[in-house]
């Protein structure tokens, strides 16, 4: 199924390359053109390049839940209900394959932000476990985006679902610190798993004047999102095998 999944990247690479490129426009845009952020002290571009690596992670699902949504109504789910596998293993991999393309855009984002002179302040040791991180919160929004997929049951519906994920993401201290928020927006953000994920990412790399006291977080509130959604989305997908 992995295998199947990776074989649609060289069908459509235009897709891939789109997915590669919107973070690093992103980080551009708004360390280099729209400026820095209100109330952070240092180097922005430090402070912003955790939040962005964070919000890449739940950016980009609209490719997953299209190609789900095409199985389910291109009759693709009925021949491997013929087969002798178990229900969720059409959704795992295209889960697989998506985290593969999530290390590859960590990369590239990383690659640029390099180039652009950033440098972590932390060891290899702290540098592997922010990844892992991001990648906990990549692998829990990918399930969460699944289960929308399936509920929303036709591609033409995806992109209506996907722009809820803006908000989402856009209400986080991706780009700015709570502290220069009205009170009540401040509180929110903080509760935002994106936010707890950032914040941790920013104190694993080193980054002067992070708060510490996120790592907790940044991995219960995936795990709490894969509670829900795992059993949710493959429940789903077996109800629609039979």
């Amino acid at each position: 199924m992995t295998r199947r999944e990776l074989a649609r990247w060289g069908r459509r690479p235009a897709a891939v390359v789109v997915n590669l490129v919107f973070p690093v426009m992103l980080l551009l845009m708004f360390g280099y053109l729209i400026g820095g952020g209100r109330g952070v002290d240092g180097d922005y571009l430090d402070y912003l390049l955790p939040g962005m690596l964070a919000l890449s992670m739940a950016f980009g699902l609209e490719g997953t839940m299209i190609a789900v949504t095409q199985d389910m109504n291109k009759g693709v789910v009925d021949r491997f209900r013929s087969m002798p596998m178990a229900d969720g293993a059409v959704l795992v991999g295209r889960a697989a394959a998506d985290m593969l393309q999530s290390v590859l855009g960590l990369t590239v984002l990383l690659a640029v932000a390099a180039a652009l002179g950033w440098r972590t302040h932390a060891g290899p040791a702290a540098f592997l476990g922010a990844v892992g991180l991001l990648l906990l919160l990549r692998f829990a929004m990918l399930w969460a985006g699944i289960q929308l997929a399936l509920v929303a049951g036709r591609p033409e519906m995806v992109q209506a679902v996907q722009i809820l994920v803006w908000p989402f993401g856009f209400l986080s201290t991706v780009f700015a610190v709570p502290g220069s928020m009205p009170g009540w927006l401040a509180t929110v953000v903080r509760w935002n798993p994106i936010s707890h994920t950032a914040e941790a990412v920013r104190h694993l790399f080193g980054v002067p004047g992070a708060e510490s006291g996120h790592a907790a977080a940044a991995v219960l509130w995936p795990l709490a999102l894969l509670a829900v959604f795992f059993p949710l989305a493959v429940r789903r997908f077996a109800r629609l095998s039979r």
